[in-house]
């Protein structure tokens, strides 16, 4: 009889894919929870030493939007630094959910009033990095972990599920 082994691939891969959902969970919770304390601490400098005013989102409409956009582009400068880190694929493919989340969340955000349309673009979205790692020849991981949290978020969101 033959034994299960870890050094078989198929064990490998399934043992990557539940270790890759299991760690993207709770980076994508760190994750949201630093994009809370940023915005947090950009609200509370904008209050004390901008505006001099308690509630600055009632009077300035784009400043919300502001904060979330440049937590946005810290992330993003988080993830060009990770990508083009020596780190194995595999830590690289636990992270890469973390900025798909962002973008596909930050979308559902701003088209909340157009769920159609939030999922379509959200779906090409997912298809065209998922093509564009296919093209050009990348580890499975990485197209595994986008799928993985694009299928998450959209059950969510059709459970009605809100951000």
């Amino acid at each position: 009889m033959r034994t299960l082994s870890f050094k078989s691939p198929i064990i490998k891969n399934i043992l990557s894919m539940i270790a890759i959902a299991i760690f993207s969970f709770v980076l994508l919770n760190l994750t949201f929870v630093f994009d809370a304390v940023y915005q947090t601490l950009l609200r509370t400098i904008f209050i004390r030493f901008i505006f001099g005013s308690l509630e600055p989102d009632s009077h300035v409409y784009w400043l919300p939007l502001m904060f979330h956009l440049s937590s946005v582009v810290v992330i993003s400068l988080i993830s060009w630094l990770i990508f083009k880190s020596k780190l194995k694929t595999f830590y690289k493919a636990v992270y890469t959910t973390a900025p798909t989340a962002v973008i596909l969340v930050t979308l559902g955000m701003f088209l909340s009033n157009r769920p159609i349309l939030s999922y379509a673009l959200g779906g090409l979205l997912t298809a065209g990095i998922v093509y564009y790692l296919y093209r050009t020849k990348q580890s499975w991981l990485y197209s595994y972990s986008i799928i993985l949290v694009a299928i998450i978020l959209l059950i969510y969101a059709l459970m009605g599920g809100d951000i």
